[in-house]
């Protein structure tokens, strides 16, 4: 018999990896066509000109040129700019 009870059990999960998330070409950086600029869950940045979102909400490059952030009607954009 043990002379002390039983300790609570603690039930800690086992860790998950991230996901690689966030801005991955930030302003000013020269990116060519299909490169990605962010990767995203849900709308938090917008698709600008020569850019477009992808089905996870990825925002990457049409065309070769820099990018650029800006907002517009309160929404944080992001375009290309040849």
């Amino acid at each position: 018999m043990s002379k002390t009870k039983a300790a609570g059990k603690t039930s800690q999960k086992p860790r998950r990896p991230g996901k690689r998330l966030g801005v991955k070409a930030y302003g000013g950086k020269v990116v060519s066509p299909g490169q990605i600029i962010i990767r995203q869950r849900g709308s938090l940045f917008y698709a600008g000109e020569n850019v477009k979102t992808g089905r996870d909400f990825t925002l990457f490059a049409l065309k070769k040129g820099t990018v650029e952030f800006f907002r517009k009607l309160g929404k944080k954009m992001v375009r290309v700019v040849s």
